[in-house]
């Protein structure tokens, strides 16, 4: 999934108004417009539906939001949802991004927002099977794990889509 899709998702899931997104865009160390955040996710529509893409150069899609200002919208929203973290003397106040190739972005994403919305285990299991998709405890742990950890594994669009899906489901429903 790229990421524009993934920010649209979240946004309509958890009914999250636009001058709020430039607030978590904010949180997030990106300055950002309401404009361009509409002009971002309804150009990117018509980007993803029309324009064919190649492996070789980024989409302009990609362009439009990048690995970087995605995982910058993720750590605002975690801000935004949780507040700032209070530093530890010789810790450095800023984060380190995560996402260091496109294979990484589901698992940080379900990783962030795990941590934004305060979900345990067993909530996120039960938000995967809302969305279709039934997954084991083992299977989360290791989506969930560290890059580099022994039973670390890439998750799939499908697991993102599932979570999404599912957080709609919930979110939707009143």
């Amino acid at each position: 999934m790229e990421n524009h899709d993934i920010l649209k998702r979240l946004r309509y899931a958890l009914d999250i108004k636009d001058v709020d997104m430039v607030g978590v865009f904010r949180l997030g160390g990106v300055t950002i417009t309401k404009e361009k955040i509409q002009e971002m996710l309804l150009s990117a529509t018509a980007i993803s539906k029309f324009a064919p893409t190649t492996k070789e150069a980024p989409s302009d899609a990609q362009k439009v939001c990048s690995n970087r200002m995605f995982e910058s919208f993720l750590n605002g929203f975690i801000i935004y949802k949780r507040g700032k973290k209070e530093e530890k003397p010789g810790e450095s106040d800023k984060q380190a991004f995560m996402i260091t190739s496109d294979k990484d972005v589901n698992n940080v994403v379900l990783k962030k927002l795990k941590i934004a919305l305060s979900l345990t285990s067993e909530e996120m299991l039960a938000i995967f099977k809302d969305g279709g998709l039934e997954l084991s405890n083992s299977e989360l742990s290791a989506a969930l794990r560290r890059q580099g950890q022994r039973n670390y594994k890439i998750s799939g669009d499908r697991y993102v889509k599932s979570f999404l899906n599912g957080l709609t489901e919930r979110n939707r429903k009143k």
